[in-house]
């Protein structure tokens, strides 16, 4: 019944001129930061944290309001790009640094992309697929069956596939073994007996350390990659230099030292244009749950 509704939405917003449908979802994202007190407060407790007092109330309640929108935005493009071609995908994507991933192929490496949800995660998975090589998407399962399967289908558009996260280091493998590329998060929660612990915005936190590990057995590259626009109409993704992955006598060393840099590669980009991020879920809940209390 949900995903009758959901497709029914979906059929009548895609009638829609472009621009309604933008404020529609834009009027969404309002009245969720409006609604939400649960997550407006979590992602204000996450900013606090994040920046120590350095970002006054007003910015912290205006990354905020955006988080809800880009929220509504990526959901926005799930439903878009199972419409859309590669043609029109092509119209609002410049791909930046691009010979790095040939630079990797040349040498006869596999490529571990590692994002973020940054910006419009969506639409840069699609971009990647479409415009620079298919990619097998770790994910989380998720508890309606029928709404996993219609965001599948949506991130799939463009020759990508998805793999799920439960028991998917043998698969992940295989795919490296065979040249083919992955694509991991690195900015979930993650348990304490998961990932390695690193700096990240300047807290210690847990994170995965799935792209360092494979990156090291097998001489692949992990190359950050994420997407970012100036008027929620045109991205640019933006493929980041090689990540080293040092393979030393000391193999635990070498993994943590190339998932520090992975996190400070994602401090960077956060603390440049920090309204992109994800700021809704409780990344530190694991590692720092004090902050999550009222």
């Amino acid at each position: 019944m949900q995903l009758k509704f959901l497709l029914l939405l979906e059929s009548f917003l895609m009638i829609l001129p472009k621009k309604i449908r933008k404020s529609f979802f834009s009027f969404l994202g309002i009245l969720g930061y409006h609604i939400s007190k649960k997550y407006r407060k979590i992602a204000y407790q996450n900013l606090h944290y994040a920046f120590d007092g350095e970002k006054s109330d007003k910015e912290i309640d205006e990354i905020t309001r955006y988080a809800f929108k880009n929220l509504m935005y990526n959901f926005l493009h799930l439903m878009e790009l199972r419409h859309m071609n590669k043609e029109e995908l092509q119209n609002k994507i410049t791909v930046q640094n691009i010979e790095v991933v040939k630079k990797v192929h040349d040498e006869g490496r596999a490529v571990i992309y590692v994002t973020t949800h940054y910006c419009s995660w969506e639409l840069g998975g699609a971009s990647l697929g479409a415009f620079v090589e298919p990619l097998a998407a770790v994910y989380k399962k998720l508890k309606n069956s029928e709404y996993e399967s219609w965001l599948l289908k949506a991130r799939s558009s463009f020759g990508n596939t998805n793999l799920e996260k439960t028991n998917v280091i043998k698969p992940l493998i295989r795919l490296i073994k065979n040249g083919g590329a992955s694509g991991l998060l690195i900015d979930t929660n993650m348990s304490k007996n998961e990932g390695v612990t690193v700096k990240f915005m300047g807290k210690t936190i847990r994170q995965t350390s799935t792209p360092a590990y494979l990156a090291r057995k097998f001489n692949a590259a992990i190359i950050p990659v994420t997407i970012t626009t100036d008027d929620e109409e045109n991205y640019t993704l933006m493929l980041f230099d090689e990540i080293p992955v040092e393979k030393t006598d000391d193999e635990k060393a070498d993994v943590l030292k190339a998932t520090q840099l992975q996190a400070d590669w994602l401090t960077s980009i956060i603390v440049k244009e920090p309204k992109f991020w994800f700021w809704l879920h409780r990344r530190w809940k694991s590692d720092h749950p004090q902050i999550y209390k009222n």
